[in-house]
């Protein structure tokens, strides 16, 4: 099953049913991390809208959980990833976790990911990171990226395997890469919260 494809992917071929068990790997960790929800960190509450500077404030962050709008379909996110003040200028010394899961007729798989590199922009985050756990065959071990665009109540979501359809099938990938938010966020599942990197250029 793929986790979290393409809705015209997804009804496709039983592959594709597999990807979609690996959107729902993000999930399971993160409440297993933070019990049950995510926790945005102090510093994107304290910017959010603002983009305000403060001696405390770190460079960096994707935070928070949420459902992917598809009929049928159970995908969730979860992101707890930070880059800290002191590594503004290199975005792979981003630590932190997400997880993902997708399932369909009691059908899918979860995944939990060790952050590798996170790069912000406004309100969009490319965060990336190695599967560390999974029950998606193939698939741990492997580097996926994910993007977030934070637009409140209708957050989006695109992911790196969109075009294969799996984790497991996209070949090798490097840190911060993922593909267009395409998908959307179902509405009262969650939100995403994004703080603005701000490097010196």
């Amino acid at each position: 099953m793929s986790l979290a494809a393409p809705p015209r992917t997804r009804r496709r071929t039983r592959r594709t049913r597999a990807l979609a068990v690996g959107a729902a790997l993000l999930i399971a960790g993160a409440v297993a991390t933070t019990g049950g929800s995510a926790v945005a960190s102090p510093g994107a509450e304290a910017s959010a809208g603002a983009g305000e500077r403060s001696t405390s404030r770190e460079a960096a962050a994707l935070t928070g959980t949420a459902k992917l709008y598809r009929s049928g379909d159970d995908i969730t996110f979860t992101f707890d990833a930070h880059l800290a003040a002191e590594n503004t200028d290199d975005p792979s010394k981003a630590t932190g976790t997400f997880r993902f899961s997708h399932y369909l007729n009691g059908e899918g798989a979860t995944a939990e990911v060790e952050v590798d590199c996170l790069v912000t922009g406004g309100r969009v985050a490319v965060v990336s990171g190695v599967i560390t756990e999974t029950d998606l065959e193939g698939a741990k071990g492997e580097r996926v990226g994910v993007t977030v665009h934070d637009l409140g109540r209708k957050d989006r979501l695109g992911y790196s395997w969109a075009s294969t359809g799996s984790p497991a099938d996209q070949g090798p990938l490097p840190k911060c890469v993922s593909s267009a938010p395409f998908e959307s966020v179902k509405a009262g599942t969650g939100d995403f919260r994004v703080l603005p990197w701000e490097p010196k250029l």
